[in-house]
């Protein structure tokens, strides 16, 4: 189980969303999400649902109310002490589990004890297996991240999990896991928006075939009074948040915002009536800036 895959990695697709039960007004405008082939073969909706700060109380009904709205793919980790109410919402739907695509990450303290958190993971959320599992920081000065991915690597191996990936790895960490079993993470979950892209990081991603999933995807909120954005948003018919979603898509990026407002859910999934022109493409990512990052440094993070 090793390389980096077949060289159709990072593949952008047209999936067609198959509507379960009534249709959701939210749907109305929406024929197709797109989706990406991972390294391994397995494929990956290019749009989802973070519930990042979701109250485990809450989880439930935002969970529900994103599938029923047509979110196929839901992203948790085991420190937001929300997989439960995940669970819980994906258990309300009738939507088939081979339709779904659910991602947890296994957290810091975890790492020389992948194999158990794992299962509590998924007993947590009532499943069989899980679609994809990252490893959620390399910790560095912990010095277990690489013990942590060749768990990862076995439980892919023994089918409990379709896809293995990291988040917050840099350049170095990548290659360090890489190097030490041959095995190339699907995916690598980043802090990724407008005004902090990452560009030589997702180049060693093209590079390799991971596909680069951005988190904080709209700069939690710092994006929307900026009058470029509005510009653009006034061009299209759209909101900011919906321009930068598109931005995410159109680059090829994997993206997950986050909400607990129905309409703010029912809002970001309203991105695949329109793509962006190359220019405006171009024009946000010239946004970029060096002091962007928002959440923690990944080689200095120590929680």
């Amino acid at each position: 189980m090793g390389g980096a895959g077949p060289p159709t990695a990072g593949r952008r697709d047209d999936g067609t969303c198959k509507g379960i039960g009534a249709r959701h007004p939210a749907q109305a405008a929406m024929t197709k999400q797109p989706t990406l082939t991972l390294n391994d073969g397995n494929v990956i909706p290019q749009f989802g649902l973070g519930v990042w700060q979701v109250p485990n109380s809450r989880a439930a009904q935002v969970v529900s109310h994103a599938i029923s709205t047509g979110y196929r793919l839901i992203d948790t980790a085991a420190i937001y002490e929300n997989e439960s109410g995940t669970g819980s919402g994906i258990a309300q739907k009738s939507v088939p589990r081979e339709e779904l695509f659910i991602t947890t990450k296994l957290w810091n303290s975890e790492h020389r004890d992948a194999p158990r958190a794992f299962l509590d993971s998924l007993n947590r959320l009532k499943l069989d297996y899980l679609d994809l599992y990252l490893i959620h920081w390399p910790k560095p000065r912990q010095n277990a991240y690489a013990e942590a991915w060749k768990a990862l690597v076995k439980l892919k191996a023994e089918g409990l999990v379709k896809s293995v990936g990291v988040s917050n790895f840099t350049v170095p960490h990548l290659k360090r896991i890489i190097d030490e079993t041959g095995v190339v993470p699907s995916v690598n979950q980043i802090e990724l928006h407008p005004r902090f892209q990452q560009n030589e990081l997702v180049a060693f991603h093209a590079e390799h075939g991971i596909v680069t999933e951005s988190w904080s995807p709209l700069g939690q909120g710092t994006l929307f009074d900026d009058t470029y954005l509005k510009q653009l948003a006034s061009k299209y018919g759209k909101t900011v948040a919906q321009v930068v979603i598109r931005w995410h898509l159109d680059r090829g990026f994997v993206v997950i915002p986050k909400s607990v407002r129905p309409a703010r859910i029912d809002e970001n999934f309203g991105v695949f009536d329109f793509e962006l022109d190359k220019e405006d493409i171009a024009e946000i990512s010239s946004l970029d800036s060096s002091d962007g990052r928002i959440g923690p440094n990944p080689d200095t993070a120590d929680f």
